[in-house]
C-alpha cells in the first residue's frame, strides 16, 4: 500500500511560512486560508495553522547527538539529500546538526542534518544510499 503522510502544526506567520516552506526549501503551495496554509513537502501535506508552535527540548539520544524533541522530517535518497543539503547550506540556514554521515559502516548508515523552520519547529533530513536500509537493524 503507498500512502502519503500529513502533518498539522502551528506558525505564527503566514507570509515567513511561504518563504521558508516555498522559498528555501522549494515545497510547492496548496490550499489555504486566512489562518493556515498546505504545502507538498517532497510528496507529504504539511498544513502550517496560526498558532503557538510545539514547546520543544534538546532531549533525545541519537548516537553522540542530543536531538529536539518532538521533530518531525524526512528520508531521501542520498543524491536528492545531497542537493537539499546544499541549497540550506546556500540559504545559510543556522543547522543544529550540521549535514553529515551518522552510523558509518553500521546499519542504518545515514547521512543527517537538523535545523529549525522560523517559528523553532524542527526538521531533520535523513539521506540513505537505498532506502531499502531504511529500518535495517
Amino acid at each position: 500500500m503507498k500512502s502519503l503522510f500529513h502533518l498539522a502544526f502551528n506558525v505564527t506567520d503566514l507570509e515567513r511560512t511561504r518563504q521558508f516552506y516555498g522559498g528555501v526549501l522549494g515545497c510547492r503551495e496548496g490550499r489555504s486560508t486566512t489562518t493556515w496554509v498546505d504545502f507538498d513537502f517532497f510528496g507529504h501535506q504539511l498544513s502550517m495553522h496560526l498558532g503557538e508552535p510545539f514547546k520543544t527540548a534538546a532531549t533525545g539520544h541519537v548516537g553522540d547527538h542530543l536531538v529536539p524533541m518532538p521533530h518531525f522530517g524526512l528520508v531521501l535518497a542520498l543524491p536528492d539529500w545531497q542537493v537539499l543539503a546544499q541549497r540550506l547550506q546556500n540559504a545559510s540556514i543556522d543547522f543544529i546538526l550540521e549535514p553529515q554521515l551518522r552510523f558509518a559502516g553500521q546499519p542504518g548508515e545515514q547521512w543527517t542534518m537538523f535545523f529549525c523552520d522560523p517559528f523553532g519547529n524542527p526538521i531533520e533530513i535523513k539521506g540513505f544510499k537505498s532506502i531499502d536500509t531504511l529500518y535495517a537493524t
